[in-house]
């Protein structure tokens, strides 16, 4: 599969996420011009993300690519770690998540991320116009049959 069409949906993909939410990248600080490489460990494939201030770019590469931090971990567990399913740190000290390299850029990363509480689900179907209802129905499908956390959790009601 070529990678090029991927890397550039990527990108486009993660600069509407950035319009969508400023903060995000904002909150990196001087970690923002790193590069950080998320290896889905059961794919042929990694993830350069570059965050570049605001005006993120996104290459899919084959191989282990070079990066300033590496987080790496099943593809499930990053969607969770994205999505807000799982913990960070409880992933980490399973082992389930590896980070190497400059583990304050991956820290700054995951903690910029939990607190832009990102839905790439919804995310994806902002950008679907007309397709968004069924976009969303069948990630709640896909979600339901995998068990893999395609979409942020609804908060439960307090008590």
């Amino acid at each position: 599969m070529p990678l090029v069409p991927v890397s550039l949906s990527l990108t486009a993909c993660s600069r509407r996420i950035a319009k969508r939410h400023p903060g995000l990248f904002r909150r990196l600080g001087e970690h923002g011009c790193k590069r950080f490489i998320l290896d889905p460990a059961d794919l042929p494939i990694v993830l350069c993300l570059e965050p570049n201030g605001g005006q993120p770019k996104v290459r899919a590469l084959r191989g282990s690519g070079d990066g300033d931090a590496r987080i790496s971990g099943p593809l499930a567990a990053l969607l969770g770690l994205v999505h807000g399913a799982y913990d960070g740190d409880a992933l980490f000290f399973s082992r389930d998540l590896v980070i190497e390299g400059d583990t304050a850029a991956a820290l700054a990363l995951r903690n910029a991320v939990d607190d832009a509480e990102l839905d790439l689900s919804q995310e994806i179907a902002a950008m679907s116009g007309p397709f968004a209802r069924f976009l969303l129905r069948a990630v709640a499908f896909a979600e339901q049959r995998t068990g893999v956390s395609l979409a942020r959790p609804e908060e439960e009601a307090a008590w």
